[in-house]
């Protein structure tokens, strides 16, 4: 049991270590925490739901090169998001910059639940103004009408037809 809980902790030290080439690495720690915080943003060309931290692809790890490059070079995390966007396009990034073309996608479905609301509240205005109701001389009528058809066609009366039932 001691050997196999050993061998699991050995396993997971070699996985840490085959995850990120120390000589890929920078030398400044607080440049490479910068780099890797900038590899969480940006997502991977190949993989597209990863960020090119966690891919193992070859174009992610030329992503992490290019991104180590200009950190190193002192460039700061604005200047490099920049690149990688008129580069790749605002697609590389994960939360893309705010510009009139991002502005429209962004708001579209508000606008279309707008014109929506828009379309209803004027479809209600137009119905008009809901029936009258009926005067008592129009009920007495509609109510001798309706006695006078079931005389006239028993047959096609409520009463007698099998499983209708009146309301």
């Amino acid at each position: 049991m001691n050997v196999g809980r050993w061998a699991a902790i050995f396993g997971a030290v070699l996985c840490l270590a085959a995850a990120a080439d120390p000589a890929d690495r920078l030398a400044d720690p607080a440049q490479e925490a910068r780099a890797r915080s900038l590899f969480r943003e940006t997502r991977c060309l190949v993989c597209q739901g990863e960020s090119v931290d966690d891919s193992d692809a070859p174009l992610a790890a030329d992503l992490r090169r290019v991104i180590r490059q200009h950190v190193a070079s002192g460039a700061s995390d604005g200047q490099v998001r920049a690149f990688l966007a008129a580069r790749y396009g605002d697609f590389v990034l994960f939360r893309p910059r705010l510009i009139w073309k991002n502005a429209i996608l962004w708001s579209g479905p508000f606008l279309v639940a707008l014109v929506g609301l828009g379309l209803l509240i004027s479809r209600q205005r137009s119905r008009g103004p809901a029936p009258a109701e009926l005067s008592p001389e129009e009920e007495a009528r509609l109510t001798a009408l309706s006695q006078r058809s079931d005389t006239l066609a028993p047959e096609l009366s409520s009463k007698n037809a099998p499983g209708l039932t009146e309301t």
